[in-house]
């Protein structure tokens, strides 16, 4: 019987007279493909190399420019790392991993044994293991015997998080020599696939270094990113203060119904930041307020949060969104894709703009366009505005950080506010949740209730919202006076209520099913919050679940 795999898009087919290994297919067409190939995916499953193809199928193979394979590259980079660590170190050495930090993972290693050539040993170490082509062995358990082989290992924190999902069977469990570990991912088959990295001292921990999807041939250039560090240690405070650390902490409150005074506590938290921010406001008496973000970090309630403190402060801002002054439909710049690019700043008027708002603080009238989406074209005449010597202009849009923005306008006049769910409740110790994937399951969440659109659509144009931040957020948020982190600590148990069965509807044979599967099983982790109706109607989680005020 032959066995007829398609692959490259459909551009390839070759039938075989046996089952095949995909590592076999991969090594037989080894110099057709420019990057290492870290796994694949048979019929939209995802799959590690080792996997036989008994009958005809679809195959897609992944390396680290996609996303599902750079999760598993990064995933296994960190094992590896971890391994290294007690290597150099020794097996009782606590590692923990935890940000994304300057295009790495920043970590903490608990020891007294830390010196300046400990990064370096690592390092070295790693390279060591690389050089052994050490197997990721993995094997499917119950969940009987995964709490056993965790116990047996003192990995508690894994095992809490087992111990909370009785309603998981089965467990794949990775080994690398002596370390066990239970991850969202998948990881790659052996070490000498993990080509490229770095160990890096930083602060008080370390950072591990990787390529990159946009950079997959090498490690990117080093950016310190001093802001995102301080949120760090402010997000580890307010752990510390509601008492929640991983999922396995969140996922016993679910299961005793002992969850409002983690909410309460979350938002009131939130409501002091943003206070403190409207006094810092006030005190410096800026008036042009620039709020930016990526894409689901809460921006709209966030930016009537802070008016509604900054009146409390005695003040009357005036609230403007930068998507009012698109340029006309006509005048819209075409993207590569040979689609009219509304990400861009050539998308938007600068020069009204800032003729505009120079016009607005010198207390003339101005004649605000509202943009209408359906004409494609800038409407006058309906917001003619002044105000007086003391307002300030709250302005909400994806540039606000950027300086081409507001080139012609004085920068003490200026307070830059970068918002993003900065930080993610871990699995346990060793697998984070990414807050790129927690800002797409509030889209997905979000744009099903309030846009009309389905899980699919969300997920397939996510690659463009990305490239899109990369492009004309990230590189400018350290340009921000401050940063305000959105990340609710109880969001997961919420979303997961509602992107859930979304997630569920997206069918095998459609294009977006690996990537709402791997949503799915980290979502797994986690328990469910039996009743959200106690989120306050003002919160951020509001904007994306429903029932706000403000958004």
């Amino acid at each position: 019987m032959k066995i007829e795999i398609t692959w490259k898009g459909g551009g390839c087919t070759k039938e075989y007279d046996e089952p095949i290994t995909v590592l076999e297919i991969v090594e037989e067409f080894k110099g057709e493909y420019p990057r290492d190939i870290m796994a694949c995916y048979i019929d939209h499953e995802i799959n590690r190399l080792d996997a036989v193809i008994e009958k005809d199928c679809k195959l897609d193979l992944l390396d680290v420019t996609t996303k599902s394979a750079y999760k598993i590259y990064q995933s296994s980079l960190q094992m590896l790392y971890i391994k290294a660590v007690h290597d150099v170190l020794g097996e009782d050495v606590h590692v923990s991993i935890d940000n994304a930090l300057s295009k790495g993972i920043y970590t903490t290693i608990r020891t007294g044994g830390i010196t300046k050539n400990t990064a370096a040993r690592i390092e070295h170490r790693m390279h060591e293991l690389v050089e052994m082509k050490l197997p990721f062995q993995l094997r499917t358990v119950s969940r009987k015997e995964a709490i056993a082989i965790l116990n047996e290992r003192n990995l508690v924190s894994k095992v809490r998080v087992i111990e909370n999902l009785p309603e998981v069977d089965n467990f794949e469990i990775y080994s690398l020599g002596k370390e066990w570990e239970v991850t969202a991912n998948k990881l790659v088959l052996n070490t000498s696939q993990l080509k490229h990295f770095e160990v890096r001292r930083y602060k008080n921990g370390m950072l591990l270094r990787t390529a990159l999807p946009s950079h997959p041939d090498g490690i990117p250039p080093y950016e310190e990113q001093k802001q995102l560090y301080s949120i760090f240690a402010e997000e580890s405070r307010w752990d510390r203060i509601m008492g929640v650390h991983y999922a396995s902490d969140l996922n016993d409150r679910m299961i005793r119904n002992d969850y409002k005074d983690l909410v309460l506590l979350s938002e009131a938290l939130h409501e002091k930041r943003i206070s403190e921010i409207a006094t810092e406001i006030t005190k410096q008496k800026k008036r042009i307020i620039l709020i930016a973000g990526p894409s689901s970090s809460g921006k709209t309630t966030f930016s009537n949060r802070l008016m509604i403190q900054m009146r409390v402060n005695g003040l009357r801002p005036l609230y403007l969104g930068t998507d009012d002054y698109f340029v006309n439909r006509e005048d819209t710049p075409i993207g590569p894709d040979g689609e009219k690019n509304f990400e861009d700043l050539e998308a938007i008027d600068v020069k009204l703009f800032d003729q505009q708002m120079n016009d607005l603080l010198a207390g003339k009238k101005v004649d605000i366009p509202t943009f209408d989406f359906i004409e494609g074209k800038k409407i006058f005449g309906t917001r003619i505005t002044s105000i007086d010597a003391s307002q300030p202009i709250v302005i909400e849009g994806i540039h606000g950080l950027n300086p081409a923005l507001t080139k012609l306008i004085d920068d003490a006049e200026k307070y830059k506010i970068y918002i993003s769910p900065l930080t993610q409740l871990n699995i346990d110790e060793h697998n984070r949740i990414s807050t790129t994937d927690a800002r797409m399951l509030r889209r997905v969440v979000r744009d099903h209730q309030f846009r009309g659109r389905n899980p699919r659509q969300t997920i397939n144009e996510w690659r463009k919202v990305r490239d899109g931040e990369d492009k004309n957020i990230f590189p400018y948020n350290e340009q921000a006076d401050t940063f305000f982190n959105s990340h609710c600590l109880y969001e997961l148990a919420v979303l997961k209520k509602y992107a859930t069965p979304l997630l569920e509807e997206i069918r095998q044979e459609e294009k977006e099913y690996p990537e709402a599967q791997r949503m799915l099983k980290f979502l797994s982790f986690f328990v469910e919050m039996p009743d959200d109706s106690i989120i306050p109607n003002n919160s951020i989680m509001r904007e994306f679940i429903g029932g706000s005020i403000l958004a």
